[in-house]
């Protein structure tokens, strides 16, 4: 049996990433990025759907994400699937479908003024020493 869970997107920030601490003091920031798909449907129209995303980062990840990203900002993030669960103070059980960024990519893009290109800093990103398994029970 093959259990692969390895996600790769690249998008802009819907709005800027919060920045908190979980109990034991890491740190984690929750950001949400908008991805685009660009087609072509039956009568040759070109069409463009946007998927909303759901992202989490931990440790140095996710000090150095909220430092240098802001809403609008192009990110390219590598992670994994995580399935949140929990019930509403109705009752209702929901769930939802995000991703845990292990590691990220600064994206070339244009400053407002659409002139300059600008790239963020040299950051190292690699995976946090899973501090943020033991949330998964």
């Amino acid at each position: 049996m093959v259990n692969v869970n390895r996600v790769f997107l690249g998008g802009n920030l819907t709005k800027d990433p919060v920045l908190s601490n979980l109990p034991g003091g890491t740190p984690v920031v929750d950001f949400r990025v908008a991805v685009n798909r660009v087609y072509t449907d039956k009568e040759g129209q070109k069409k463009e759907e946007t998927c909303f995303i759901d992202c989490n980062a931990f440790g140095t990840n996710a000090t150095n994400i909220h430092k240098y990203f802001q809403k609008g900002r192009p990110i390219f993030i590598e992670g994994r699937l995580k399935l949140d669960n929990w019930v509403t103070p109705e009752g209702a059980k929901r769930s939802k479908i995000k991703i845990i960024a292990e590691n990220f990519n600064f994206v070339d893009y244009k400053k407002d003024n659409g002139n300059d290109s600008t790239t963020g800093p040299v950051v190292t990103t690699q995976s946090q020493s899973n501090e943020y398994d033991y949330l998964e029970g």
